[in-house]
């Protein structure tokens, strides 16, 4: 069915400014004339189709706009553009934008370039003008070198221009990739996103969605349900919280556009404006000397023992304020961003109390992305490590935990931005190598005197070494116990790797902070250079 059918619009001659008025004849009636396209435009196309939108409990994309950038600061590019097309009563149908608002404006005080689709014109669905004007947008961002934010609430391809359509999103495709890495990209999900749309935001660096009134799916469930008899819903299929905690599509997932559109201004807030730039720092009243003796007592020495590592993050960091991202899924693993003494950082750590922090496909997946990310916007990288291994199974070694793995320790070895690694408690194998040790490249690496690195834990290396001595002794469990005693106190005792030089310090817990944001200071003016290449070619 045509969207067409779906949305409310003008008649033609009101679109048009039609035939129904003679134009003015001076410059004064010009002028008013041109005032009354431009609340004509401001307004959209109807009362009717506005109320449609409120129904459905969204708000129009000008009232998005309005909430994402700072008061007043809204200059929007070609609001007169209308379509060209004909035929399916198109040529009938033509109103000012185009179903898409684009323009820039600011987010505390900082340049950001936006565009919206307007549900209320043919649903949102994207036509050759349509594509034109993001792709024009999408132009001076990247020219500009400033952040681009899509309020994406759209019907797909406009079916009436055909292929047109196709190639405009293609033309989307494209620059989402040259600007990877170059600009901050957020796509803010706020309505239905099917096809080959939803490609465009998998493209950008995060994804915000809203809880019930946005989808992302690439079939239906009209065509899953005819291809595989499987019924399920939109929300089902391709709702906030599939996304945000089955799929890891979705980086943040919110209950209304108000306090999604806030988050996305905090994040902005934490965001440099391009990769020739550093992130904004901000003023705190958080000492740098402050000692954290409260850590003491939220890690235990027992590493058999669970805690939260968001305790420890929160007792570090300025104020205790963060922003974890993926916050619902991979949860054995937390990747963050948040400021010490002002600066922000990103902050990857194991959770002991998700499966006891191990690495496994997603957490290894979640991690590696956010490292990029970081690395492409010049923000430091803070390890914190309490991880006893890789998840075992045949389910992981069949998904290819080996590939998924090896994603994380590229993007560690390929990041050059300041990288700082603590260990906190156990660093186990080969998941201790990739947790950005030393031998991979960590500038500085720290541990607590609660730290166990070795290849493995002590009553599993006792098992392997100590075998025959434990099968052959008479009382073998008091035996297997000796052993894990002596194995501990040989190669897992808290020094044993500083006295090799794979740790810098071992120092006290209370002075974490402080020793993180002096570290930082000495690192602000790392330069590392990458050899001479196109591109790496990273596992998949």
């Amino acid at each position: 069915m045509s969207v067409l059918d779906e949305v409310p619009t003008q008649p033609a001659e009101a679109e048009d400014g039609g035939e129904a008025a003679q134009p003015a004849n001076d410059a004064r009636g010009r002028v008013a004339e041109l005032h009354a396209i431009r609340e004509q435009v401001r307004l959209g196309p109807s009362e009717k189709a506005t109320q449609a939108q409120k129904a459905k409990g969204k708000l129009t994309a000008r009232e998005r706009i309005d909430l994402l950038l700072d008061e007043g600061s809204f200059s929007e590019v070609e609001p007169l553009r209308r379509h060209r097309a004909s035929g399916f009563g198109l040529e009938a149908k033509k109103p000012y934008t185009d179903g898409v608002i684009t323009g820039w404006g600011t987010v505390h005080g900082r340049t950001v370039f936006v565009y919206a689709h307007d549900f209320r014109i043919f649903g949102g669905a994207l036509g050759e003008a349509h594509a034109s004007k993001i792709h024009k947008i999408m132009d001076m961002a990247i020219a500009a070198g400033a952040p681009l934010v899509s309020l994406n609430d759209g019907a797909g391809a406009r079916i009436q221009e055909g292929v047109s359509a196709l190639a405009g999103y293609g033309g989307i495709f494209q620059r989402n990739t040259r600007a990877s890495g170059v600009i901050p990209q957020i796509s803010v999900m706020l309505g239905p996103c099917a096809g080959g749309a939803a490609y465009s935001p998998a493209l950008t660096d995060f994804v915000f969605m809203v809880r019930e009134t946005s989808q992302m799916f690439i079939t239906g469930p009209d065509v899953v349900q005819a291809v595989t008899g499987e019924k399920i819903t939109q929300n089902g299929l391709g709702g906030a919280d599939v996304h945000s905690e089955i799929s890891g599509v979705s980086h943040f997932a919110y209950d209304d556009e108000q306090t999604c559109l806030e988050e996305v201004r905090y994040l902005l807030s934490m965001l440099p404006q391009n990769n020739r730039e550093n992130p904004p720092s901000a003023p705190t009243s958080d000492p740098a000397d402050r000692r954290g003796d409260v850590l003491l007592d939220i890690v235990p020495a027992d590493g058999n023992r669970s805690y939260d590592m968001h305790q420890v993050i929160e007792e570090i960091v300025d104020e205790g304020d963060y922003l974890e991202i993926h916050e619902r899924w991979a949860t054995n693993i937390i990747v963050a961003l948040a400021r010490l003494d002002g600066q922000v950082v990103g902050i990857i750590a194991n959770q002991p109390a998700s499966l006891a922090g191990v690495l496994d496909i997603e957490a290894s997946e979640k991690s590696a992305r956010f490292v990029q990310m970081c690395d492409a916007f010049n923000i430091p990288l803070i390890t914190l490590l309490d991880v006893p291994g890789f998840l075992p199974g045949v389910d992981q070694e069949h998904g290819g935990i080996i590939r998924h793995g090896a994603k994380l320790l590229y993007a560690y070895c390929n990041a050059t931005v300041p990288r700082i690694s603590l260990i906190l408690r156990k660093a186990y194998g080969g998941a201790y190598i990739v947790m950005d040790s030393q031998s991979i490249g960590a500038d500085l690496t720290y541990a607590w005197p609660t730290n166990e690195i070795a290849v493995m834990g002590a009553e599993g290396a006792a098992n392997v070494i100590f075998r025959r001595q434990i099968a052959d002794a008479d009382d073998p469990e008091a035996m297997r116990a000796r052993m894990v005693k002596e194995y501990k106190s040989e190669l897992m005792h808290p020094y044993y790797a500083a006295e090799r030089g794979l740790v810098d310090d071992v120092i006290d817990p209370a002075e974490t902070r402080e020793v993180l944001i002096r570290s930082l200071a000495m690192l602000r003016t790392k330069h590392a250079d990458l050899p001479s290449r196109k591109h790496g070619n990273p596992p998949q």
